[in-house]
Order: structure tokens, then C-alpha cells, then sequence
């Protein structure tokens, strides 16, 4: 097990900079265009899988670095530069580590490869949970999976929401329902291959912020897919089905959900993207406080601006801190006894909310506007709020931890 230090190590320093030379010199110029034009930033996505940054194998690099930094580092540079191009970067890992948590080897080998393409010709993945009636409430989930057993295929039907790259992805990850009674533990993971018929993109939506990044619903009708794309297999999912039955007979309602504990890991990924954001509004502010001048003598002077600043920094930093103790602890296995994985995605998308929205007070005016990036860090910010869980449903599971209650 890897010690918890807070000292990046030459390699990881490396690849930050590396990654931070990306973001500067071909994500910022890009972010101001795309953001207007609400497209995915094909040729950006291009030139990041020309380099390596779009690839499974880096990301794969990232997440298995022992002293869990690797992911938070990279997705901070990242969505540093722009986090509406970030996200049309790294939206692909959400299907890909769908498939690598939960598919065999041979599913692992045959979709992802097919997720990103090459750097002659990109591909996007989607990975398709929420719904319009189940968001937080995972459990209300309409989308159902029938098994064909005649002709060993699996019959999709029902709608997808918020899906990013929803509709325009090579592969869909779709998580479906299978047995009705047993709520969130009945729920399956089916990939849907290029051209399968009855797949549709429904409404694509036109968002306040991250609008480079594309998201849009999900239209399932009488999809069919083959037996082999249930995700692990069926043997494992009748065992697992199983499993929870007998769970439920013996009070299993008890039980932790296994859905909501794969996102208390995944939520300081989320955090690290919110202190990218914050940091770079901060940047901006500090360099704007230190230059704008007002009766004689630079803003930073006064103390209104000084200490907004000073608790920008102090946030931001602290942040940070929350993410990397709960990616040092998922990586290594640490329990979250106390939830610290929705404790650092609170903290860092308030963080970041806020920050961004004290560089428009600090700029004034010019940060109201389009000429200066923090009024679109601002909107972008607002998203770190809500998906992955929002700020209230971080709170609720921080505190029935606490509490020793289960979480549904």
C-alpha cells in the first residue's frame, strides 16, 4: 500500500506539466469558439488522441498509479483549460470503466478499443444511466432489459437523459433494468454495438454551461442486442440476482447499495474536475486584481479584493486536500467510513461554484462579459453541483454514514 503523501513524485510531475501544456497551448484557445458554437470539439478530441491524452492506455496509467494521484492530477490540468472540451475528452472513460468494472476480458478487449478509435479517426462512447423520472433516485429506473432466451438476445426498451456523447457515440453503455422487484440491486449493463436498430438519439440539450460538451437523450426501442453483451455474462448475473433475493428475504434491505458505493469512489474524479475549474478562475482573478488599477494603486490593495482572494486560495487548496485523501484512500482499498468520497465532491463543486462566481465580482463589469473566461467558468462551474450526485444527495449520504444508516 502506498503511503499518502502530498508530494508528486518526478514521473507524476512530469505528466502534469505535460498535461498542463496541452490544456494552455491547444484547449484555451479552443474553449471561447466551441462553448459558442454547443459542438463536440472533434478536432480537439483529434489532437488529444494524437498525443496520447485520448487514449484508454493513459487513463488505464493514471488509475492504477498506487498513490491514487494520477486521475485527480490529470483531470485538474484538464478541465483547468476548458471543462466544456474536457468533457468531451474524458466523457468516453465513464462507458469504458462501465465495461472494465463489470464486463469479462474478451467484452473488455473487443468494446473498448472500439469506444475511442484512432488518431485518423475518433470515436466517442456514452454511458447511459439517468432518466427523466430516475436521476438521484436510481431505484425508479424505467428502462427494462427481456431476455430472449429463443434467440439468446436481450430486448432494450425505455429512454435515457443527460447521456454525454447520447446518440452520436460508436458504443452505448446502457444500464437496464432485469427483475423489478429487487429495486437498484436488479439492474444490469448491456453494451449497444455501432448501427443496432431501434437505438435513437432523442433531444439534445442546449445548457448553460460545459456546451462543448454533447448531451442529449436516448431513445430505446426494441433494441436488440446479443446475449454476449450483457455485461459479466448471464451465469453472473443470475448468481448475483440470486444473491440479492436470498439478501432480501434475510433483510437485505440492509445492505449497502453496491451502485451508490461504485460512486462514493467515483466522485473525487468529479471534485479534481471542480478544482481545475476554480483554479483557473482564481488564476485569472489574482492576475486581474494585480493589474487593474483603481484610484492610483492596484485592486489586490484593497483588502475587500485581498481577502476574497486569500479565501479563493484557501478553498481551492483545501479542496484539493479532500480529493486526493479520497483517491489515495479508494485506490488503496481504505474504506469510506465517513463518506469521504462525496465529502470531497461536495466541498470541491461549492469550492468551485463560488470562486468562480467572486472572479466575475472581482473583474467587475469585464467579468461579466464574453471577453473575459470567468463568466463561462461560471456557468461551467454550476454543473459540478449536480451530476455524479448533487450537492444535497453528497449530504445525505455524508450524513447517513454518520448515522449508520444504509444508503438506498
Amino acid at each position: 500500500m502506498a503511503e499518502f503523501t502530498m508530494e508528486l513524485n518526478d514521473e507524476q510531475k512530469e505528466v502534469r506539466d505535460w498535461l498542463h501544456g496541452f490544456a494552455a497551448d491547444v484547449i484555451r484557445p479552443a474553449a471561447a469558439e466551441w462553448d459558442e458554437r454547443e459542438e463536440t470539439p472533434w478536432p480537439v478530441i483529434q489532437e488529444a488522441a494524437k498525443v496520447g491524452i485520448y487514449s484508454l492506455d493513459f487513463y488505464a496509467q493514471q488509475y492504477f498509479d498506487p498513490t491514487g494521484l494520477g486521475i485527480p492530477m490529470a483531470m485538474e490540468e484538464l478541465f483547468w483549460g476548458d471543462a466544456g472540451i474536457a468533457l468531451s475528452i474524458v466523457g468516453t472513460g465513464l462507458a469504458a470503466v462501465g465495461v472494465l468494472a463489470n464486463g469479462t476480458e474478451e467484452q473488455i478487449g473487443t468494446w473498448i478499443p472500439q469506444m475511442y478509435g484512432d488518431a485518423n479517426d475518433v470515436k466517442v462512447a456514452a454511458f447511459c444511466s439517468s432518466e427523466p423520472d430516475a436521476g438521484s433516485d436510481v431505484a425508479s429506473m424505467r428502462t427494462r432489459a427481456v431476455y430472449d432466451e429463443a434467440k439468446d438476445e436481450w430486448v432494450l426498451n425505455g429512454t435515457k437523459t443527460w447521456a454525454t456523447n447520447g446518440g452520436i457515440a460508436n458504443v452505448h453503455v446502457v444500464v437496464a433494468v432485469v427483475d423489478t422487484e429487487l429495486g437498484s440491486k436488479g439492474h444490469a449493463s448491456f453494451i449497444v454495438p455501432p448501427g443496432t436498430p431501434g437505438l435513437a438519439q432523442g433531444q439534445k440539450f442546449k445548457k448553460h454551461g460545459i456546451r462543448a460538451s454533447h448531451t442529449a437523450e436516448v431513445i430505446l426501442d426494441n433494441v436488440r442486442v446479443p446475449g454476449s453483451c450483457l455485461l459479466g455474462g448471464k451465469e453472473k448475473l443470475d448468481e448475483r440476482l440470486a444473491r440479492a433475493r436470498e439478501k432480501a428475504k434475510q433483510g437485505g434491505e440492509r445492505v449497502k447499495n453496491a451502485a451508490m458505493a461504485t460512486f462514493e469512489a467515483s466522485r473525487p474524479a468529479v471534485g479534481a474536475m471542480a478544482v481545475g475549474t476554480a483554479r483557473a478562475a482564481y488564476e485569472v482573478a489574482l492576475d486581474y486584481a494585480k493589474t487593474r488599477e483603481q484610484f492610483g494603486r492596484p485592486i489586490i490593495d484593497n483588502q475587500g479584493v485581498a481577502f476574497q482572494l486569500a479565501d479563493m486560495r484557501t478553498s481551492i487548496d483545501a479542496a484539493r486536500l479532500l480529493v486526493w485523501r479520497a483517491s489515495w484512500m479508494a485506490v488503496n482499498g481504505r474504506p469510506f467510513t465517513a463518506a469521504e468520497g462525496s465529502m470531497s465532491k461536495l466541498f470541491a463543486s461549492e469550492t468551485a461554484k463560488k470562486v468562480t462566481g467572486q472572479a466575475i465580482q472581482i473583474l467587475g463589469g469585464n467579468g461579466y462579459t464574453r471577453e473575459y473566461p470567468v463568466e463561462r467558468m461560471h456557468r461551467d462551474a454550476a454543473i459540478y453541483t449536480i451530476f455524479e450526485g448533487t450537492s444535497e444527495i453528497q449530504r445525505l449520504v455524508i450524513a447517513r454514514t454518520l448515522a449508520g444508516v444504509p444508503i438506498r
